[in-house]
């Protein structure tokens, strides 16, 4: 067996398919299915469930798969510490944002800086909706990510770094607030269109869950996963959302809206890094944790985003 078994196991897994596998891999589909024969051979195990849909990773299947993601995961730290020897610190780096945050807003500085400090690291950025971040780091798909702590989960570790707070974002006239008002109950927006994200966001759990403590039953008219279409639903005054200030600040009649914090009960996000808790950070991951770090410190400090403060 040799890491290029591993390597034509794991896009099988990932397509699905032999043939949709082969044409990802350029080679023929009886030449991959014997390689598969011989995995299986090898761990005298099946290792997948053959179908006219496709294949189907059995138990035996499923831990091949997470091994082989971590040992080919350490082929490539094997790499970059290759090169580290020499005092240059390379490699690919990859980084998810969570999307709706303020950290998202790091995006551009962390390239920049990574850029400043080491011009051989290849960053990859990832902030888009869809992806379940903590996931692609247990998988080792992912080096680090920034992201809402979710409390203890197994296979990640989360460093909390900051603490963010959700405010009432929307147009003044779909509020009950009188003028002046400088925060809102939960119990005065049970009847305010709302637009939030999709229930895959730790975000909207929070949400659901204060409206809950209060015994109410929100409004909720779409759920979305686009700041562009949020921001215009919001300007065209079709309901209001709940999220941090920075989501806001980036919506583009921004000065035209009105940004209430919410109470009884308030909503805070802790955020956090998250890095897999069995798969070692390469050095030039550890050089990008450092900066993400630093920057999210920084961010803090220049008070720039209103609600976000240090961890207790």
């Amino acid at each position: 067996m040799d890491t290029k078994r591993l390597s034509y196991f794991i896009k099988i897994i990932d397509k699905g398919s032999l043939t949709r596998a082969a044409d990802a891999l350029n080679i023929a589909q009886p030449a991959l299915s014997q390689h598969l024969i011989g995995l299986e051979a090898h761990f005298k195990q099946q290792l997948v469930i053959r179908s006219r849909h496709g294949v189907t990773p059995t138990e035996a299947g499923n831990a091949l798969y997470r091994h082989a993601q971590i040992i080919l995961k350490q082929m490539d730290f094997m790499s970059a510490d290759v090169c580290a020897a020499a005092k240059i610190i390379s490699g690919s780096v990859s980084v998810g944002l969570a999307p709706y945050s303020t950290t998202s807003t790091l995006s551009l500085s962390l390239l920049k800086e990574v850029k400043r400090k080491y011009p051989e690291i290849t960053l990859h950025i990832n902030d888009n909706f869809g992806s379940i971040f903590s996931e692609l780091v247990m998988n080792g798909r992912m080096d680090l990510a920034l992201i809402y702590d979710p409390g203890m989960m197994r296979g990640v570790n989360f460093q909390q770094v900051a603490v963010e707070e959700l405010f009432l974002i929307s147009r003044r006239s779909l509020l009950n607030a009188k003028d002046g008002a400088t925060e809102i109950s939960f119990k005065s927006i049970e009847n305010i269109p709302l637009l939030l994200p999709s229930k895959i966001h730790l975000l909207r759990a929070l949400v659901d869950n204060a409206f809950e403590k209060v015994q109410v039953t929100p409004n909720i008219v779409a759920e979305i996963e686009s700041m562009e279409t949020l921001g215009m639903a919001i300007s065209e005054g079709m309901g209001s959302t709940i999220l941090p200030w920075s989501a806001a600040s980036r919506m583009s009649d921004f000065k035209q809206l009105i940004l209430l914090p919410l109470k009884e009960p308030k909503i805070e996000a802790s955020i956090s890094i998250c890095v897999s808790d069995s798969i070692p950070l390469s050095e030039p991951a550890m050089a990008v944790h450092d900066i993400l770090f630093k920057l999210v410190r920084e961010l803090i400090a220049s008070n720039q985003w209103p609600g976000v403060r240090p961890p207790q």
